[in-house]
């Protein structure tokens, strides 16, 4: 499932691991700086103790004081309205947890050296945060799941015929993009649930017999020329092929997961 991330979401999945300090950033930052006086370089404000919870900050605050860069604004002040975007996007999107309230200023040091942000496995750390986010909801005391579920419903909608939404046909880049118009909808959640559980229950092994009944799971939902035609180049090059068939760890800070990719055969 590595490499359906970058079909998916278009991140990189080879490269620098994600991770390095959760706290204490003052041990680790050239200089000894305090975190929230380097928060303050790199953003130009700081945000008041109320908007705070140890090391996060609240996501309204960082909507409400960039939400929308100003006309005519110097260079300094676009860098730092790019970096508190990616911190949201990083925050929420890909790596945010169930409260999906505050961004932790752990990505502090990525947007520092924006010119190496495309040096990181994105890919394989969002998979890993995503991995690590399913076992948790598989125990019966949680009831929410988190992480990036747009990469899981779309690997989902591309990998279940029966399952997918109709009338999403045009194909765009990143491949997850196709579903960007979706919007669930349907009756309530138990009633919702057991439906699911069935249609599960009553997926079929193997390919299609005589058109006795549809193909039940496409192995390989990327080789068809409408997708190869929208696909970036980057991921088609051949340095990147063997990532299918890599036995790799998924790294995301404390979060260390297996992708054993000789575990899942056809």
């Amino acid at each position: 499932m590595v490499p359906d991330v970058a079909y998916q979401l278009g991140l990189p999945v080879d490269g620098r691991y994600v991770s390095g300090c959760l706290s204490e950033f003052h041990l680790y930052i050239p200089g000894g700086r305090p975190a929230w006086v380097w928060f303050q370089e790199l953003l130009g404000v700081v945000p008041p103790p109320s908007q705070v919870q140890k090391y996060a900050v609240n996501c309204s605050w960082f909507q409400e004081t960039f939400g929308e860069c100003p006309d005519g604004a110097d260079d300094e002040t676009v860098r730092r309205y790019a970096r508190a975007y990616i911190m949201m996007l990083l925050g929420t999107q890909l790596f945010g947890d169930k409260s999906c309230n505050c961004i932790h200023i752990r990505w502090l040091p990525y947007v520092a050296r924006q010119e190496e942000m495309g040096t990181y496995s994105w890919g394989s750390a969002a998979l890993a945060w995503l991995y690590r986010c399913m076992c948790r909801v598989a125990n019966k005391h949680v009831v929410k799941l988190t992480g990036p579920l747009q990469q899981l419903q779309s690997w989902i909608f591309w990998r279940f015929p029966r399952f997918r939404p109709s009338g999403y046909e045009t194909f765009s880049w990143p491949l997850a993009s196709r579903w960007s118009g979706y919007n669930a909808f349907g009756s309530e959640k138990g009633p919702r649930v057991e439906m699911w559980m069935l249609r599960i229950d009553r997926l079929q092994h193997g390919e299609p017999d005589n058109g006795e009944f549809p193909v039940q799971f496409i192995w390989m939902p990327y080789t068809t020329p409408d997708v190869l035609q929208v696909v970036h180049p980057e991921v088609l090059e051949p340095r990147h092929m063997a990532l299918w068939r890599s036995v790799t760890s998924l790294i995301y800070f404390a979060v260390i997961e297996w992708h054993q990719i000789d575990r899942v055969l056809p």
